[in-house]
């Protein structure tokens, strides 16, 4: 168990052209961290200038490179800082920052190196698109089979990551794959894994990447990495 008072812990925020609500992210996660660093992937808009502006570091990436790239950033940056504790949330409002502690909880007591924010557990994806649903439960189904047998959301990006964590699941894919990559890395290395409820909210005027297509992406990217572990080990 870690001293909570000393422990340091850090809001990570990988974001591209957010600018309608990153201030409010960021504004709202300093309560509860003691440092929000926001990856700015490439932004056409204020994304980055809003999030300096209300206390976050930022890091710049000059072009778009992808959600798993903004994660690499953020997770070589938390490992730079020595944090004990990394809190991974998106920065579209989706996640709310008040249940930051309740994921960082189980690590800082040693009960778990990684926290999952589900959405299946209570009613936190009430308002979740069937068709966006079936395709959690899918890339579920696979990451179960692959990882971990007791996961209910695998593409939850609300997460919390002990220090060992961030050193050993740093991912590599580009994409929306980073996700389960991470999980099967974190499997192949031992790392504990637990779920808490989470609540989210979703914007339905704010246009979303084709389902069908992010799905395909992330099986065959979850299906590459499975391969590459067994192929390696």
């Amino acid at each position: 168990m870690q001293d909570a008072e000393r422990a340091l812990v850090v809001a990570c925020i990988p974001a591209f052209n957010e600018e309608r609500y990153i201030a409010d992210v960021v504004k709202s996660a300093v309560k509860y961290v003691d440092k929000v660093i926001v990856c700015d992937d490439g932004s056409s808009d204020l994304t980055g200038e809003l999030a300096k502006m209300f206390g976050a570091e930022v890091i710049r990436h000059e072009v778009n490179r992808g959600y798993g790239a903004a994660l690499a950033s953020l997770f070589r940056r938390a490992e730079e800082l020595g944090a004990d504790v990394m809190v991974i949330l998106d920065a579209d409002g989706q996640h709310d920052p008040s249940e930051i502690p309740k994921l960082v909880k189980p690590v800082l007591e040693g009960e778990a190196d990684i926290v999952v924010g589900s959405r299946f557990l209570g009613d936190g994806g009430r308002g979740l698109p069937w068709l966006r649903r079936m395709g959690i439960r899918l890339i579920t189904l696979m990451c179960k089979l692959l990882a971990y047998r007791n996961l209910t959301d695998a593409q939850s990006g609300f997460r919390a990551y002990s220090k060992r964590a961030i050193q050993l699941v740093r991912p590599t894919e580009k994409g929306m794959g980073a996700s389960t990559e991470i999980l099967l890395k974190a499997r192949a290395n031992g790392l504990r894994l637990v779920e808490v409820p989470v609540k989210t909210i979703y914007d339905e005027k704010k246009p979303r990447k084709n389902v069908v297509v992010h799905g395909l992406c992330v099986v065959a990217s979850t299906l590459k990495h499975a391969l590459y572990d067994r192929v390696g080990s």
